[in-house]
C-alpha cells in the first residue's frame, strides 16, 4: 500500500488513543507498520512477539484506530489480514507539566535495546539561544527530519531519529518540583 494514500498526521485526542500508543510494545508495532503493511506472523516475528500477544496489542491499535486493515488474502482456507498505520505520522498530546513525555521515553528504550556493536549518534548540546535562534532551529531540525523521511527506502534496515528541543526548567522550577 502506498504511503501516499495515507494521512498526513493522526491525532492522537481520546484517551483510547494515548492508552493505546503509550505501551512501548505497541509502539514497535507501529514502527514496524510505518513503511509497509503486514500481517500478524510477520509483525510477531519482527517485534520478537507470540502470535497471540501480537494479535492483541495489533486489536487495541486498531480499535484505537491508529492501524488499519489494508488487505486481506485466503492461505489455506483462512483469511490473513495485512495491517498498515492509518496515517504517515501520530501526534501525540503535549504531556502536561511533570507529566511523562511517552515518545522520548520510547525513543530512549529503543536505544537502549539497539545492539551495542551498531554505529550510533547521541548527542546532548547546551545551547543559549535567542527566540529567533530557537525557532529557527527547531524549524530546520523538523524540516530535515522530512527531507530524510521523504528520502526513506521500507527495503533498508531502519534507522530512528528523535530529537528534543526544549527550555529546561531553571534552578527555581526544579527545586519547586523536588518539594
Amino acid at each position: 500500500m502506498p504511503t501516499d494514500d495515507l494521512p498526513e498526521t493522526f491525532h492522537v485526542t481520546t484517551d483510547e488513543q494515548l492508552r493505546a500508543v503509550s505501551n512501548l510494545t505497541r509502539h514497535r508495532i507501529m514502527a514496524v507498520l510505518r513503511f509497509e503493511p503486514a500481517t500478524i506472523t510477520q509483525i510477531a516475528d519482527r517485534v520478537g512477539l507470540a502470535k497471540g500477544s501480537s494479535s492483541y496489542h495489533v486489536r487495541l491499535l486498531e480499535r484505537a484506530g491508529l492501524v488499519k486493515v489494508v488487505r486481506t488474502r485466503k492461505v489455506r482456507g483462512v483469511n490473513e489480514r495485512y495491517y498498515a498505520m492509518a496515517a504517515r505520522s501520530i501526534l501525540l498530546p503535549d504531556p502536561g507539566e511533570g507529566e511523562p513525555d511517552l515518545l522520548m521515553r520510547h525513543a530512549v528504550a529503543d536505544l537502549e535495546a539497539a545492539p551495542a556493536n551498531s554505529e550510533r549518534h547521541v548527542r546532548m548540546a547546551h545551547l543559549r539561544l535567542t527566540d529567533e535562534q530557537f525557532a529557527e532551529l527547531g524549524a530546520r531540525l523538523m524540516a530535515l527530519a522530512d527531507e530524510f523521511r521523504e528520502l526513506s527506502d521500507p527495503s533498508l534496515p531502519d534507522a530512528s531519529l528523535v530529537f528534543a528541543l526544549f527550555h529546561p526548567a531553571t534552578g527555581e522550577q526544579a527545586a519547586g518540583e523536588a518539594q
